[in-house]
């Protein structure tokens, strides 16, 4: 497929999504579904290609379908590297954004050992908020089971360990999530991890895996897990 190919196929995506009024994740998916059928024989570098074009497009729904379409096509999703991660996350400035990164791409390709420790650290150390972001929520996939993960408790605890004195909110919350999500896996780890930090951890973090450790959740008032 040429450059012009792929850009062709964007736009028609695009547009697609432009239809979808209002637009929605399950409207959006069932439109990847029907491009993931249609690129069943694209090489990787055509997906990453197409992927990367609707990454300049403004708004989360073209971000989404294009990780989705990368993390559905087999061949790309394991042709993954530090090179073409960090194109695929080029521009991510919101949660929405960094945690479909994270959970769809980075943190699986981390898991199946495509990319190296190193460049999840580099990311927990940037001075980029929602790259520090992006480090922590690609310990999910480690983890959680329906996310392909069958737990990772020393990836997980070095990177958190990373950014126990962080206060910015996005980071603070995100390692909250990957310690309540390690926390059904070895609650033990991450009991201990809690006791040895408790001084640097933010009160958030202290609060919500505290409430995981003993209650099963977050928020043992509103039910959130």
């Amino acid at each position: 497929m040429t450059p012009l190919d792929t850009e062709k196929l964007e736009r028609a995506i695009n547009e697609r999504l432009r239809s979808l009024n209002p637009c929605t994740v399950p409207k959006a998916r069932d439109l990847r579904r029907d491009y993931s059928k249609r690129i069943t024989t694209l090489p990787p570098a055509a997906v990453i290609e197409l992927a990367c074009r609707m990454l300049k497009r403004p708004g989360i729904f073209p971000r989404f379908v294009a990780y989705e379409l990368v993390q559905h096509h087999r061949p790309t999703a394991a042709s993954l590297n530090a090179k073409r991660l960090e194109s695929l996350g080029k521009g991510i400035d919101s949660w929405g954004a960094v945690d479909t990164f994270a959970c769809y791409l980075s943190g699986p390709a981390w898991r199946e050992h495509l990319v190296p420790d190193s460049l999840i650290t580099k990311w927990a150390r940037s001075k980029d908020r929602w790259w520090r972001r992006a480090a922590i929520v690609s310990t999910v996939p480690l983890n959680n089971g329906a996310r392909g993960g069958s737990g990772d408790i020393g990836r997980t605890i070095r990177i958190c360990q990373l950014v126990v004195d962080d206060r910015d909110d996005m980071v603070v919350k995100a390692l909250s999530w990957a310690l309540r999500e390690l926390s059904k896996r070895d609650p033990g780890a991450v009991a201990a991890f809690v006791s040895e930090n408790q001084t640097r951890l933010a009160p958030r973090v202290i609060r919500e895996v505290g409430n995981k450790l003993k209650t099963g959740l977050k928020n043992p008032k509103t039910g959130k897990t």
